[in-house]
């Protein structure tokens, strides 16, 4: 069997599918020899373009027996994050330390347990600290002989040349709105409901499906493109902010809600929380203590997802002023906001190409500082500020 079912989730990925399905048919013949396997890979892509769905996919496809059903244990296994041989990591915050990479490192190393891999899943490569990288690097340039390494990362250049250079690389593009609208419709979802949607998210499918199906979401989105209407004096421009921050940290709440206390009640039940008999009090201090952990993990979770908020709404408010600069320009592309039309042409008018560009550039400027663990009050002030002046 061909390993179609394993990457039938990605969606405007042709050439990967045909890379990667390549590189399953050639790992299963160990006389195999070539440019097909290699010990270490990195997916890279824009924000929303599956790049963590492919590497998963081609896990599930290296540990099937028939590369890649989508329809056994192990592929439901590899599905779920439970396979015995893969190691799916994903760092809680804006960091993944060297202690932890060193930790991992060993775990690679130990045979598989019931297939011929041991497949290392690592979201968010670009977050491991210079420590953690030159343990990884090292990892990597002298691999067990059964272990696959899967690094995943928005663009190459957020990982060291060194590793870079020892890894394939597997390159993922933006999907078309028309496959990401396709998707949505095969869910039930009205064909212009749809299109807006995929328009909106600019090829990210997780979320389109949450502009489509979710009413906060989208109101959300819709007080983001407010701004540019809310910043013609300064006093606006700082109360826009804090709404813009105040909102990012709301949005990031409800995510982590969700995560954090299932995790708690798992640790406590793990740790004999209820029950009684001898050992119980020493599980109890154990508890205590790994709990405190959890929490600091959970904190620092948090931190990471109230930004990748903040960043969704400033990539929004940038998908604004394209949108109008396009106009501007007489630019003949799809609008990502096709549904403001009227606003669009409305600040089109009022302003000029150069300052479109100048608030571009400010909210580009936002981003980076967010990324340089800037306060992102702080930042996204200086923003507001740069939009008012244009």
């Amino acid at each position: 069997m061909t390993a179609g079912g394993a990457f039938s989730q990605l969606v405007g990925q042709e050439a990967v599918v045909e890379q990667l399905t390549r590189a399953v048919q050639s790992a299963a013949d160990p006389d195999a020899t070539g440019s097909g396997m290699t010990h270490a890979w990195l997916f890279t892509g824009p924000p929303g373009s599956g790049r963590s769905v492919a590497a998963r996919s081609f896990a599930a496809a290296l540990l099937c027996d028939r590369q890649g059903c989508g329809q056994c244990p192990s592929c439901k296994q590899v599905a779920v994050g439970t396979h015995a041989d893969l190691l799916p990591v994903r760092p809680d915050g804006l960091s993944y330390g060297v202690r932890q990479t060193r930790d991992l490192v060993l775990k690679a190393a130990t045979a598989p347990v019931s297939g011929r891999w041991r497949v290392v899943l690592f979201e968010d490569a670009d977050r491991a600290t210079e420590q953690a990288a030159n343990a990884l690097l090292k990892a990597i340039e002298e691999p067990a002989p059964r272990t696959v390494w899967l690094l995943c990362a928005p663009y190459p250049d957020d990982l060291p040349t060194t590793i870079r250079s020892r890894c394939r690389l597997v390159t993922l593009r933006t999907p078309p709105t028309a496959a990401v609208a396709e998707v949505l419709r095969g869910e039930g979802i009205g064909p212009e409901q749809a299109l807006a949607a995929a328009r909106a998210a600019q090829g990210h499918i997780g979320r389109a499906r949450r502009l489509a199906t979710d009413p906060d979401s989208a109101q959300r989105r819709a007080s983001v493109l407010a701004v540019p209407f809310q910043v013609s004096k300064l006093g606006d421009a700082l109360t826009a902010a804090d709404a813009l921050v105040k909102a990012a940290k709301a949005d990031a709440e409800a995510v982590t809600g969700e995560l954090d206390e299932p995790e708690r009640d798992a640790m406590r039940r793990a740790f004999g929380e209820g029950s009684t008999g001898k050992g119980v009090a020493t599980a109890i201090r154990g508890a205590a203590g790994a709990l405190k952990d959890l929490e600091g993990r959970q904190k620092s979770r948090a931190t990471r997802v109230q930004r990748d908020s903040l960043d969704r709404a400033l990539l929004d408010l940038a998908s604004f002023y394209r949108d109008v600069l396009a106009l501007q320009l007489g630019a003949d592309i799809e609008l990502a906001n096709a549904g403001q039309h009227n606003e669009l042409t409305r600040l089109a008018a009022a302003s000029r190409p150069e300052a479109t560009v100048r608030r571009i550039e400010a909210i580009l400027r936002c981003r980076e500082r967010l990324s340089a663990a800037v306060a992102p009050l702080l930042a996204v002030e200086e923003m507001t500020i740069a939009l008012s002046q244009a």
